[in-house]
């Protein structure tokens, strides 16, 4: 006997566009896509999306790469190599392969387009769109699930704002059912929710087809040399146009709380306040829940370790998440988040930054807001984030300050 929903799951098929080339994350992109950048200590950004297909039972995925996807295909093979595919699961990393034309992926549409081949009917009957660099919770068979029961071509997962500040992102009109109206880029005037005065419906680039009816829309686009690179700019208004069904569902958070949780993590300074919430008290993205696991790659080493010496020389952590196999060795780590095999040696002092995998600080080194990519060395006495003028000279620093070192930089 099927479980409820477990027919939908089986004839659904998942699709995440992580070919970003986050060039607003530069540094923490120049050797890596976005969904590669590492968040969380032990995590990468695309581990919330595949987390979030996990833990709403969904196992036949396929990842659409594009810029820099080495780290990124070496991370899904380490960490997501878990489905089996004699049951019909699978995760398979597709990069662009000119299949149509000479064109690489053109956009998020075009993506889709060129591997229809992988949405045939015997296939799917639901492709559920996912991107691969955003941070939230969400089950996606409640989605898919509202979705059917609409008998809708196409439903757009959508979030609330306020409407003061709905005109910084593209915004989804809608009727008493929820039919999709209009979908406007940063509108002056932004349209609010029916039933919810005050507020208006952002897209949140997470959208369910039906498989027919994506595949029918894609090739008429083409055939009628329609521009269909992008869902948003594009085919959605072409939608609209052609009075299919299209309709908005209103963003369950599984993240359960005061204030739904959703970021698009698109510059440095939203990179590291996204981190830095984590540490809180209180945080807002909750990394503990038993009931949502949050899935990344974990090395096999030992356990975080502080170590004190005679005198002065005591290692201490405070308010600070630490990884696997990283050793506080008479230093001082204050509001900060250490990956995993750091090393922090006597009398140095860390304060509000994130230090990546591999990293090792000298002795009498001192940090101070800043962003320390993998594997490199920060010499005995060195200082970062205390002379802005100094770091300006050798390093990316952003609006607010902070310090960004790139992976394998050397320090001299």
């Amino acid at each position: 006997m099927d479980l409820p929903g477990s027919s939908i799951l089986r004839d659904t098929i998942t699709v995440i566009l992580a070919g970003g080339q986050g060039e607003r994350l530069a540094p923490l992109t120049n050797l890596r896509s976005k969904p590669a950048v590492p968040f969380g200590g032990r995590y990468r950004i695309i581990d919330f999306t595949l987390s979030n297909c996990l833990n709403s039972g969904l196992r036949k995925i396929y990842v659409l790469t594009q810029y820099k996807s080495d780290s990124l295909n070496m991370h899904l093979y380490e960490a997501w190599s878990i489905f089996n595919p004699e049951l019909g699961e699978f995760i398979y990393s597709v990069p662009p392969q000119r299949k149509l034309n000479n064109d690489w992926y053109l956009g998020t549409a075009n993506a889709i387009y060129q591997n229809l081949n992988l949405l045939s009917d015997k296939k799917a009957k639901w492709v559920l769109i996912l991107s691969g660099d955003h941070i939230y919770k969400m089950d996606y068979l409640k989605f898919i699930d509202y979705h059917i029961k609409k008998d809708s071509d196409l439903t757009m997962s959508c979030i609330e704002v306020s409407k003061d500040q709905a005109s910084r992102f593209g915004i989804v009109g809608i009727n008493e059912n929820y039919e999709v109206q209009s979908f406007i880029e940063k509108p002056k005037n932004p349209p609010e929710i029916p039933d919810k005065k005050g507020y208006s419906f952002v897209n949140m680039g997470i959208y369910v087809f039906k498989a027919s009816v994506l595949r029918e829309v894609l090739n008429e686009m083409d055939a009628k040399k329609i521009k269909s690179n992008d869902f948003g700019q594009d085919v959605i208004p072409y939608m609209i146009e052609s009075k299919l069904k299209v309709h908005a569902y209103r963003f369950i958070d599984e993240n359960r709380k005061q204030q739904a949780y959703w970021r698009d993590i698109g510059t440095l300074d939203s990179y590291y306040a996204a981190n830095m919430d984590l540490i809180s008290v209180l945080p807002e993205f909750n990394l503990y829940d038993v009931n949502w696991p949050l899935r990344g790659f974990r090395y096999q080493f030992p356990p975080a370790k502080t170590v004190s010496h005679e005198g002065e020389r005591v290692g201490r952590t405070l308010n600070s998440l630490v990884c696997d196999g990283t050793i506080v060795s008479g230093g001082l780590v204050e509001r900060s988040i250490l990956g995993s095999n750091v090393r922090v040696n006597s009398y140095s002092y860390i304060t509000d930054s994130i230090i990546m995998d591999n990293v090792i600080v000298g002795r009498h080194a001192r940090i101070r807001r800043a962003i320390i990519d993998k594997n490199v060395i920060v010499p005995e006495g060195y200082e970062i984030g205390f002379d802005p003028n100094e770091d300006k000279k050798k390093f990316t620093v952003t609006e607010t300050g902070i310090v960004v070192i790139p992976k394998n930089a050397v320090l001299k």
